[in-house]
């Protein structure tokens, strides 16, 4: 292999196309008549569209031991979100069975985009909508969680109107 060959084929492999075939493989050798000629076969994953051209290692990140939370989770601007989010939503709706079961899951991620919106490091956001018809009954609801009750903490609120009623929870929960 001439000193030619060899650059050519190392500038190929440092742009993004490897041989085909194994490196001692790489040059092959054709008869036509009286003559030989070298021929080098190469694949380029420059136009496969699954190819990263920036792919990088996962980078391992060392344990912080960080056991109690920078700043607490702001439960006061969580609920302003929630009242906003349900009054926008639901002021003129009637209660719908499906509609409602839709408009429990689209509320429930508005309100967690929204939160998360706050940058609040390190807690995990859990957010429930619960959506009801509205007829002069009583409703008592109950949640339960393993938690740290020193930095995991919710916030709630509720919407009512003649319809329907709306109850939204927020959970923030410190993960380590």
């Amino acid at each position: 292999m001439t000193d030619a060959q060899s650059k050519a084929a190392r500038l190929l492999r440092k742009q993004g196309s490897v041989s085909s075939l194994s490196s001692s493989d790489v040059y092959k050798v054709h008869k036509v008549g009286r003559h030989s000629q070298r021929s080098m076969s190469t694949v380029s994953f420059m136009d496969d569209p699954g190819h990263d051209d920036h792919y990088r290692p996962a980078m391992k990140y060392e344990n912080s031991y960080q056991m109690t939370p920078g700043r607490k989770f702001p439960s006061g601007k969580v609920k302003n979100i929630i009242k906003d989010v349900l009054e926008g939503y639901l002021a003129e709706e009637k209660y719908e069975p499906e509609l409602c079961k839709q408009m429990s899951k689209t509320i429930s991620e508005v309100i967690k985009a929204r939160v998360k919106e706050l940058m609040i490091p390190r807690f995990k956001i859990i957010c429930i909508v619960d959506i009801g018809q509205s007829n002069n009954q009583a409703l008592l609801m109950g949640s339960r969680c393993l938690w740290d009750s020193a930095n995991d903490t919710y916030s709630s609120a509720e919407f009512r109107n003649n319809s329907l009623f709306a109850i939204a929870q927020v959970y923030g929960v410190y993960y380590e």
